[in-house]
């Protein structure tokens, strides 16, 4: 098969959850020797492809912004000519101009929308959205939830349940890099003691300001890796409380990154919104074997993690909640230890990147054969 995505960001412009999602899936699908195209936009004015372990990521230009949808002009042309030699193609939402993009090119292919978080912030600009939403909604030929919880509490969705399909994502830890015994020596010098990890893109939706205020005056170490909108103001705040013990490393590469999840005492996740539906990264907590702290928002992140199984959930937006949680696995290192172990079962059991490349390509075969 010939599988063409579409999104507003890719690899190498862009390192998020989704970006790594289409990422997994596309390189499982190219593995299984199916071809694959990705489609995003760029800052680059030159329409410039790049290969990543095999399949294409192709770039048009992003010409502006409106509240974070990119529009772009020559990606019309560039989609119609990918789409000609696609068998199926698999859009990502919410991404408002993929829309207009569908409904202009009209390929006749069948289509694939990986409903990764509902529209929560511009609330204003979804009245005006919504009927073009719901029409783009009810015109593609599957919609897949990423999850059994998002699927169960998301309004949106529940509108087209018939031909909703739940496909978690997957990750496959052999494209990890090891760190050397080097790197890992070079982050036990620079953090001393048990430390809390959170790695991720600094948005608004991360709830990093509740993990800045339940540490304040607590002593606990905290480690930020990303960058995004927030870092400034996240700096400033952590600053205003005297926090000594958190430190911002901004991005990373990868190997670092890894290293950090190997030697980092729990993974944290504060994200207080329904925008954070799913959270790759407090996957990749699970799947390193760590203990998990994350909020109650009724999406993918409680059936990444187990409340007393696999970590701990709290309240959303609660510093209080939030510190006991901490608190409650450094004073039981036993419970901390078992909850690790049981992640990293769950990952296996559940979240294994070639288990969902497996259901995507049978659900694009079985589109492929219906419109045959």
């Amino acid at each position: 098969m010939r599988i063409l995505h579409l999104f507003r960001t890719y690899f190498p412009d862009s390192y998020g959850g989704v970006e790594q999602f289409i990422y997994q899936l596309a390189r499982g699908c190219a593995q299984r020797g199916h071809t694959v195209e990705v489609l995003s936009l760029s800052r680059d004015r030159t329409q410039k492809l790049t290969k990543l372990d095999g399949h294409n990521a192709h770039h048009a230009h992003l010409d502006f912004e409106i509240a974070s949808n990119g529009f772009s002009l020559s990606v019309f042309a560039k989609f119609s000519e990918l789409a000609r030699d696609a068998d199926v193609v698999h859009y990502h939402f919410p991404w408002p101009f993929t829309d207009v993009v569908h409904f202009v090119a009209r390929t006749g292919k069948p289509t694939v929308l990986t409903y990764h978080s509902d529209i929560v912030r511009q609330q204003t600009l979804l009245r005006f959205y919504r009927p073009l939403m719901m029409r783009f909604l009810g015109s593609v030929d599957r919609i897949v939830a990423t999850s059994p919880n998002y699927l169960a509490t998301s309004t949106t969705l529940s509108q087209f349940r018939e031909k909703i399909s739940v496909i978690p994502i997957g990750l496959d830890r052999s494209v990890y890099p090891n760190p050397s015994d080097e790197i890992l020596s070079k982050w036990r010098a620079r953090i001393s003691g048990p430390f809390f990890l959170f790695v991720g893109v600094l948005r608004y939706y991360k709830g990093l300001h509740i993990l800045l205020e339940a540490v304040a005056g607590s002593g606990y170490s905290v480690v930020i890796v990303g960058s995004g909108p927030m870092e400034q103001e996240l700096q400033e705040h952590s600053r205003r409380l005297k926090l000594s013990n958190v430190h911002f490393f901004g991005f990373l590469p990868e190997v670092d990154k890894v290293a950090l999840f190997q030697l980092c005492f729990a993974m944290v996740f504060p994200s207080h919104l329904r925008a954070e539906a799913f959270g790759v990264s407090l996957l990749e907590g699970a799947m390193f074997g760590k203990p998990l702290i994350s909020s109650e928002l009724g999406t993918g992140t409680s059936f990444i993690n187990i409340h007393e199984r696999t970590g701990l959930v709290v309240p959303p937006s609660d510093p209080v909640a939030f510190r006991e949680a901490m608190a409650r696995l450094i004073e039981n290192p036993a419970d901390a230890e078992r909850m690790g172990q049981n992640a990293a079962a769950r990952y296996q059991q559940y979240f294994a990147a070639d288990q969902m490349t497996s259901k995507y390509i049978d659900l694009y075969q079985e589109l492929c054969g219906a419109a045959a």
